[in-house]
Parts: C-alpha cells; structure tokens; sequence
C-alpha cells in the first residue's frame, strides 16, 4: 500500500532533524520538496540520493494529480519543505488532501517548525493560542489587524524580514502602541534573537536595526 509521509526539516540547525526522519528520507522511493535545491543540500549532508520532484506553491495545482499517479506506484513518498513542517504556511495541505481522498495512507512526522519556540520563548499565555501564518498582504490586512485587536489569546504570526518594520507599524496603528510583541528571528540559527516590550519599542528597535533571517511575530492577547 501506497504512503505519503511529511517530514519536517530544520528551520536552521541540521542537529534538529530527527533520527526518524531520516530514516524516512532514506528509505522514501520520491521526494517531493518546495524548492529541490536547498532539499538536494540537505539530502547530500545526509548522504542521502534520493530522486526529488519539485511540489511548490506555483506548480502545486498543475502537478498534483501527476504526483498522485507516481505516489500510487510506489511504497513510500515523502514530502517536505525547505524549512519547518510541510503545510504550516508552506505547500502540502493540497496534496495531503488529494492523497486522503485516492485512499492513500498519510503520516506526518513531528519535528520543527518556527512557531512553536517562538511562542514558547515570548513568555505569552501559550495554553490557548492562534496561529495566523502571514497576514494578507493587501485585501483583508486591516480586518484581520482590527480583529487580532480584540483577540483575548495570544497570536503568532510569520512576517518577512522586509515587510517587518511595515508590519509592526500597522500593529501599532490598529492595536495600540503599547501592545506586547516578541519578535522571534532566526530561530536555531547561530544570531537567534528576541525581542520582546511594546510594538513602539520594538519597531524602534527594528528601525535602527534593520532585519534579516526568517521572523515570527508573537502579540500578547487583549487584557493579558
């Protein structure tokens, strides 16, 4: 019978990929990976030689029945990101999705994925939570910040590096300047930060040190 594994990779540490994950990629007929290149550095630290497809935003719709029929033909296919786990902002929902309907097995494996230690790290409530990915980037930006300003949970959101200043001067406009943020930057890499206080302390922060690396956001809730 016919399995499509998702296996998480490192967000930045390669010590963080799981023995077990391995062993999936070694053993995995295809891989399907976002972006071949950085999957084909990890594989070669792994001294691994897998066959790898691309599955990416921009090819996922046109590919995916494709992907399906060569999952079919085989006993195990593994689908991965270049960071972090497969589906959490990052292609794999459709084919997890067509795999479930063909009444093809799916496993997901646990492993990194950047949200978690940053909102772990920003000493916020993280019993109760919600996760946004990134934000619109233009239609439905600003009923999503309004609403965020009356979440009682925290809220963890991805940003890029250059839209990040942007990004904390909305929070700022729509949610108050003295609302607590951490932001979380280039987490398990070797200039992992936080910075945490008010959106107005951290923009200004950010303002006169410009941002690189991967970004999560981590808003305190409403009346924390």
């Amino acid at each position: 019978m016919s399995k499509l594994c998702l296996v998480p990779t490192p967000i930045g540490n390669l010590e963080d990929i799981t023995l077990r994950s391995i062993r999936m990629l070694k053993e995995a007929s295809i891989i399907y990976a976002e972006d071949t290149r950085v999957t084909k550095k990890l594989l070669k630290h792994l001294e691994l030689n897998n066959t790898v497809f691309p599955f990416h935003a921009h090819n996922e719709h046109k590919v995916l029945n494709n992907a399906i029929d060569k999952i079919k033909t085989v006993e195990l296919a593994v689908l991965v990101s270049d960071a972090g786990t497969p589906g959490i902002s990052d292609p794999g929902f459709l084919l997890t999705r067509k795999c479930i309907e063909e009444g093809i097995e799916v496993e997901c494996l646990p492993g990194p994925t950047a949200f978690i230690p940053a909102l772990v790290s920003s000493g916020f409530p993280c019993d109760r939570f919600i996760f946004e990915g990134f934000l619109p980037h233009k239609k439905g930006r600003q009923t999503k910040l309004l609403q965020i300003a009356e979440e009682e949970r925290t809220v963890v959101l991805y940003e890029s590096p250059h839209r990040l200043i942007k990004c904390l001067g909305q929070i700022e406009e729509f949610i108050g300047p003295e609302r607590e943020v951490c932001v979380a930057r280039e987490i398990t890499k070797i200039y992992e930060e936080y910075q945490r206080g008010s959106v107005k302390k951290v923009k200004a922060h950010y303002e006169n040190h410009p941002p690189k690396g991967e970004i999560v956001i981590v808003i305190k809730g409403k009346n924390d």
